[in-house]
């Protein structure tokens, strides 16, 4: 446990042992090693020089994907509980764009849920692939949601400039999938620009 996680309360603890233990077994599934990764200062995973990836976990559940740095820039990886309508539209004030509102706006009410849930997500997965790369922080409005129809693929938009040629308007490729009453969203930046929308 790191010193930052000592006095954390049991369920953080928790939380923290079991990302690092799905992060574990897969990085003995990517390539046989015996590796954790760490924390680094900003309390981030300390993946392998070679190796990029992420960790999630919500609610008594946890996952990690890894993968070789030299397919990936970065990985991200969210899981969420689907949010009920009434949650959704309290939400909806932090982490939608007014582009987004709009699209809510235009939803039945049942659909409420699932679109602030996976924008949430996506987004999430989005910060945890692109910190790494660009080294700032940035925070919900620096992108929106420019294409997805319920789970599935997804497209995300740059709002914002954020350094090492992330610039405004460049689109990333993102998925959303439904598992045992989670979202779970995927964000990667495949090394290769080419493999990227945008770019």
């Amino acid at each position: 446990m790191p010193p930052p996680l000592q006095g954390a309360i049991a369920k953080r603890r928790a939380e923290f042992i079991a990302g690092r233990l799905c992060a574990r077994r897969a990085l003995w599934l990517l390539d046989g090693r015996n590796a954790t990764p760490g924390m680094n200062e900003d309390r981030s995973p300390c993946w392998p020089v070679d190796c990029v990836g992420a960790i999630t976990h919500n609610d008594g559940w946890a996952a990690a994907l890894v993968a070789p740095r030299q397919a990936y820039l970065g990985l991200g990886l969210d899981a969420e509980r689907l949010l009920d309508a009434a949650q959704a539209l309290r939400l909806a004030r932090r982490v939608l764009t007014p582009e987004e509102v709009a699209r809510l706006e235009r939803l039945p009410e049942s659909e409420a849920g699932l679109m602030v849930t996976a924008t949430f997500s996506l987004k999430e997965s989005l910060f945890k692939a692109l910190y790494p790369v660009v080294g700032q922080m940035f925070h919900f409005q620096a992108a929106e949601l420019v294409s997805w129809h319920g789970v599935g693929a997804a497209r995300l938009r740059l709002l914002n400039n954020l350094g090492s040629g992330w610039t405004a308007g460049r689109e990333v490729v993102g998925e959303a999938c439904l598992h045992e009453g989670r979202l779970l969203s995927l964000v990667s930046l495949p090394a290769r620009v080419h493999d990227s929308f945008g770019t």
